[in-house]
């Protein structure tokens, strides 16, 4: 356990900064542990997470905007999928850019479908810089501050292993689930 946590504090900001590119929630909750238990630091964590999270959404839309021949293909397996994220994007405007950081599957979807249309870029980065600060911070902090009842949580799954699996099976089902009841014809 030692030599994990050694490798976690050494490797543990670059992982962050990595999986933090595709708006991964799991780093920095992660990081938000590992800082309650001190193998890191909360501060450089949240930093690193939503600089990540900012040029990753900065990346998406930009391959949208300027790079539309490969960024076409991949949508037409997912043409539903993008006109539910427009439709959000209408119903919501601006505000779609902080929930989609919260919702597994609108993620890449809102920042390739903002690339497609006349949004400002200029608009998108600031409200992607504040939103990528309060998303970094909001699940840093959360994460920092449940520490000790998700510590006990995990001692506790760690002698009822098999549970994880199924509430995570479920976890998926359900998103899964949504996102076909969502993007289904009527």
């Amino acid at each position: 356990m030692q030599d994990i946590l050694a490798n976690l504090s050494t490797y543990g900001y670059l992982i962050l900064f990595l999986y933090s590119l595709g708006g991964g929630m799991v780093a920095i909750i992660g990081a938000g542990l590992l800082s309650f238990e001190g193998s890191m630091s909360l501060t450089l964590s949240i930093i690193i997470a939503a600089v990540a999270n900012f040029i990753g959404d900065m990346i998406l839309v930009y391959m949208g905007r300027y790079n539309k021949s490969s960024v076409m293909p991949y949508f037409k397996s997912h043409k539903r999928k993008l006109a539910l994220a427009q439709i959000l994007f209408k119903k919501y405007g601006d505000k779609i850019i902080f929930i989609k950081k919260y919702i597994y599957g609108l993620k890449t979807l809102v920042p390739l479908a903002i690339g497609l249309t006349k949004y400002s870029l200029i608009k998108f980065a600031i409200i992607n810089a504040i939103c990528s600060a309060i998303w970094s911070i909001s699940l840093g902090l959360l994460s920092y501050y449940a520490g000790e009842f998700i510590s006990r949580f995990t001692s506790y799954f760690g002698d009822h292993g098999y549970i994880i699996p199924i509430f995570l099976f479920i976890l998926l089902g359900l998103i899964w689930l949504y996102f076909s009841w969502a993007t289904k014809k009527r």
